[in-house]
């Protein structure tokens, strides 16, 4: 008798794990096969067919057979799913970093001013 328990992973679960992001980051620039993987990734060969058999079942890695080989890429769709959650959260950090922005620019402004004023009447600086 097997039990198997399917779980759902959204794309922030998926990614929590480290070696899954280092996955990831190893195959941000293309096709790899699993031993280009286990060599960028710094991971054991079992560690990396575990996990690219969960980043391929949540969407995140398309596997493309090549004669004996199996390529390994990563797909647009997740991602662009968190770029959509992101852009809220986006505009919000953009709305406060540009009225800090300003802020910063008026205190320097301000600044040369006040260290004039520091200056006594023959020239030296208090």
């Amino acid at each position: 008798m097997c039990i198997c328990m399917c779980m759902q992973l959204d794309v922030f679960q998926v990614l929590a794990d480290p070696t899954r992001r280092r996955i990831v980051e190893a195959l941000r620039y293309g096709e790899q096969q699993v031993s280009d993987v286990v060599e960028k990734a710094g991971i054991h060969q079992s560690g990396v067919s575990r996990h690219l058999r969960i980043l391929s079942e949540s969407g995140f890695v398309s596997m493309r057979p090549d004669g004996q080989r199996r390529l390994y890429a990563l797909k647009p769709e997740p991602f662009q799913e968190l770029d959509g959650w992101l852009t809220g959260y986006r505009q919000l950090w953009d709305a406060r970093l540009d009225r800090f922005g300003a802020a910063l620019e008026k205190k320097q402004q301000q600044q040369p001013q006040q260290q004039t004023r520091r200056v006594d009447e023959k020239g030296q600086r208090k």
